[in-house]
């Protein structure tokens, strides 16, 4: 089965990268899914206080 989602990269200092790796672990997460549960968090959280973020699908 095909994922929809959609791979990136992204750049952590060493120290950041070990300590969300540690988060991760603790919380029986791999850290690409501690990652994604972060962002959904950031999401939320932004949506929460300013709106739902929209955008034109024709652009």
């Amino acid at each position: 089965m095909a994922s929809e989602k959609i791979q990136t990269g992204i750049r952590f200092e060493e120290e950041m990268l070990r300590k969300i790796t540690y988060i991760a672990k603790k919380n029986r997460r791999s850290f690409n899914a501690q990652m994604e549960y972060l962002a959904e968090l950031c999401i939320r959280d932004y949506e929460e206080a300013h709106g739902e973020i929209t955008w034109n699908t024709e652009e």
